[in-house]
């Protein structure tokens, strides 16, 4: 009897589990159905429940998981030494690991994932996303150039402060309230940003910050570079507002970044794209985008030489392969470029100048 209502719940969370891929088949119905109704109501509702508390109740969940999948692990493992598992056991124990990751598959896009399959802001903006040539490369990293330099030299003549990071929040909120008045799809309520509890961690696997699909909570990694922090902001809120992949997170955050005027918010943004264009421009011609570089001023070399050292500090045998799974993660999310993903908002910015004429 417990047998037969096992199966009959894997089937029916497989079931669900078919529904959900064959609706996120089609773009259209996700873009005007979930992107544009049902997941905005979603997400509201996940700011609102954990929104208010004021440390990452996500990362909590997390580090309670994992715990969790240490304990089952070592059970078993002492379960197969002492040669303790019939092939019932066997059976059974696999149907249970089976249907949790079956229901995490089915929670993960209900609240988020289905994002992945939507037209996105390309479509919004009804943007022509042709393929570039090296031309178009070497056009938009002098225009970034050039943006990058001005923004850095503003700063210094100020000799402005680096914000705290609820500043720091406070300033993302402001640039998409700002963006709002020009873009309304990028309207932004139930704040929910949070440092991360796993920072340090972060600071070893190489992430700046990530979303929480389940909490709807946005972490920062407040550990690194301070000019780093406003542009993850921007970046983890475009993922909030349902911009899930990696490229069009990037190019919704310069979207806000560049209607405010906060100059370090520009700064930020504008030296990420940079060195996202250099390097696919470098894949290109490796001449051009080493004369780009080169060009880059001083007090800006300094922000890029404190960015690679604490990169050489943290260097460590576990990131490649946190990079390669989460590569392998974005491969099967619509994005085959894997980590590559985020250099692609290139594309969007050649696409948008062509459009409107400015950056």
């Amino acid at each position: 009897m417990k047998m037969k209502r096992s199966f009959v719940l894997t089937l029916i969370l497989g079931v669900l589990a078919v529904c959900i891929h064959l609706y996120a088949d089609d773009a259209v119905r996700v873009e005007n159905q979930y992107a544009a109704g049902i997941y905005p109501l979603l997400s509201s509702l996940l700011r609102s429940v954990f929104g208010w508390i004021p440390f990452s109740f996500g990362d909590i969940l997390y580090g309670l998981v994992c715990l969790l999948l240490i304990g089952t692990v070592l059970k078993a493992t002492r379960s197969v030494i002492k040669k303790q598992v019939t092939m019932q056991g066997f059976v059974a124990g696999f149907s249970r690991v089976f249907r949790v990751l079956l229901v995490i598959y089915i929670l993960f896009n209900l609240f988020w994932g289905i994002n992945y399959n939507r037209i996105g802001i390309a479509g919004q903006l009804q943007l022509t996303m042709d393929a570039y040539e090296v031309p178009d490369l070497a056009m938009i990293n002098g225009l970034l150039l050039q943006k990058v330099n001005n923004t850095k030299e503003v700063l210094v003549n100020q000799q402005a402060k680096y914000p705290s990071r609820h500043e720091v929040f406070h300033k993302a909120l402001e640039a998409y309230q700002v963006a709002e008045k020009q873009y309304p799809f990028l309207h932004y309520q139930q704040v929910s940003l949070k440092p991360s509890v796993w920072s340090w961690v972060g600071n070893y696997m190489g992430f700046t910050g990530y979303y929480n699909p389940f909490t709807g909570e946005a972490q920062v990694n407040t550990m690194v570079p301070k000019f780093l922090q406003p542009f993850t902001t921007c970046h983890e809120i475009a993922h909030q507002l349902g911009y899930a992949k990696e490229m069009e997170a990037n190019f919704v955050a310069y979207l806000a970044a560049k209607q405010s005027a906060d100059t370090l918010l520009q700064y930020s943004v504008y030296l990420d794209l940079f060195m996202y264009s250099n390097r696919n421009l470098y894949a290109a011609d490796s001449t051009s985008a080493n004369r780009y570089w080169n060009q880059l001023s001083p007090d800006v070399m300094k922000d890029v030489k404190e960015w690679r050292d604490f990169n050489i500090k943290h260097r460590n045998p576990i990131e490649p392969v946190f990079r390669w799974v989460f590569g392998k993660y974005l491969e099967g999310n619509q994005q085959p470029q894997g980590v590559l993903s985020y250099d692609a908002v290139t594309g969007f910015l050649i696409a948008y100048y062509k459009k409107f004429g400015k950056i």
